[in-house]
């Protein structure tokens, strides 16, 4: 393959920089000042930042390719500048062993234009088997509350999973609500008021509380994921360096006491909370005390989510809107490009042993093309998951022209550029 030169306002160590991006076999081999090579890009003033990790995708497939699969998915995530994703193991069959790992992997590597990684699900018959299964999957998933399709787990075999978890050298990510709390609030529920009521912000605190306890003097990386609460937020502060979080756009931009129309569309696990969480929230994003974002993508169809509150399911679409959400707060120097950066790139890219992230030889060529100047807003029938429906209509975003992943250029000018299957494993 043939060197690529990259030129542009390249975001490079904290900062943009009117520099050149050697690319070689799909790497990055040099950055500096002004390069030469058998092909040139010239981007002249348009933006070149690293294109986004999301830790925290529900691409459905197995089992509900009604509402999303794996190409749906990844096209959504592309065109939002979106790399590489991380897939959740709540699918039919749920991801809990290295056979339906494998199948899994299988399938996206048949249909994924983005590269991606598969978390194993934690469950009370196999965390014994850990080590086992983590030397096929990129981490694993423990629920400590039910949510939709959620894997059954005992907390008190906690410790014992996070020490084995360890062994195996792979992050748990963990979705943290108390299910003995939970199950003492459960009541029928008729709006999100009542969704935050019986989900309170004390079901959260009281898991964290635990995951605290029990990753105490291991060195176990360990993930909290779409902190929703102040209580939460508030004991995640001292949390130690192996243990890292995650927040959602939904939870740090919308409230229950928005007027949003029709209310199952925003059921969501944990719940969509007060303005007084939101603002907290926001603020723990722009301030740096949180790790990454994470779009927590879980598409469900418009259909599903229009019915009875108490019955619908639980989830919102976010993958292809997440970047350019946060991409306009940067334009608008809400939050800094440095700490969007870090946020969706980055750190996520780090915390799951990922080439991926920023710009430095031995990375993966993994860009967005931004014209910053040119943002708009976010209309359904404009974006690319099969679901047909985001939280967010009408709401202002900046969606990159171009993504290339590993130096192919991706997406260009709202076209595709590659086929199905282009997407790599990667992660484990």
């Amino acid at each position: 393959m043939s060197e690529l030169i990259v030129k542009g306002k390249i975001f490079f160590r904290g900062s943009f920089e009117n520099c050149c991006i050697c690319i070689d076999n799909g790497k990055i081999t040099q950055i500096k000042k002004i390069l030469k090579g058998d092909k040139t890009l010239d981007f002249q003033n348009k933006l070149i930042l690293p294109a986004g990790v999301d830790i925290h995708v529900h691409f459905r497939e197995p089992g509900f390719t009604n509402k999303e699969d794996w190409y749906t998915g990844s096209v959504a995530a592309a065109f939002g500048g979106i790399s590489c994703v991380f897939d959740m193991p709540n699918t039919i069959p749920q991801t809990t062993s290295v056979e339906t790992i494998n199948d899994k992997i299988n399938i996206a590597e048949s249909k994924s234009i983005i590269d991606f990684g598969v978390y194993a699900g934690v469950t009370n018959e196999n965390f014994r088997f850990i080590e086992k299964i983590g030397k096929k999957c990129s981490g694993f998933k423990l629920f400590l509350g039910s949510s939709t399709l959620s894997l059954s787990f005992d907390k008190k075999r906690l410790r014992e999973t996070f020490d084995l978890a360890g062994i195996s050298n792979r992050m748990i990510l963990v979705h943290a609500e108390d299910e003995e709390c939970l199950i003492k609030h459960k009541k029928v529920e008729t709006n999100l008021l009542d969704h935050m009521r019986f989900r309170p912000g004390v079901c959260e605190a009281l898991s964290i509380n635990e995951v605290l306890r029990a990753v105490k003097g291991l060195n176990t990386r360990v993930h909290v994921c779409h902190v929703s609460s102040c209580e939460g937020l508030e004991l995640l502060k001292k949390k130690p360096s192996n243990v890292s979080f995650g927040i959602t756009p939904h939870h740090c931009l919308l409230n229950v006491e928005n007027n949003m129309g029709s209310e199952g569309l925003y059921k969501v696990n944990p719940p969509l909370r007060t303005g007084f969480d939101k603002e907290s929230l926001f603020s723990c994003v722009k301030s740096g005390c949180v790790d990454v974002l994470e779009s927590d993508h879980a598409p469900h169809t418009r259909e599903e989510k229009i019915g009875d509150f108490d019955v619908v399911p639980s989830g919102v679409p976010g993958v292809e809107t997440i970047y350019p959400m946060f991409l306009y707060l940067a334009k608008k120097e809400i939050i800094s490009f440095k700490r969007l950066v870090t946020l969706m790139c980055y750190t996520p890219a780090n915390l799951l042993g990922v080439s991926k992230g920023c710009f430095e030889p031995g990375y993966d060529a993994d860009f967005i093309v931004v014209d910053i100047k040119k943002d708009c807003k976010i209309k359904s029938e404009n974006l690319h998951s099969r679901c047909g429906w985001t939280p967010f209509e009408d709401w202002p975003a900046v969606f990159p022209e171009s993504i290339f992943i590993r130096g192919e250029k991706v997406i260009d000018d709202c076209e595709i550029q590659v086929k199905k299957g282009f997407g790599r494993f990667t992660g484990a």
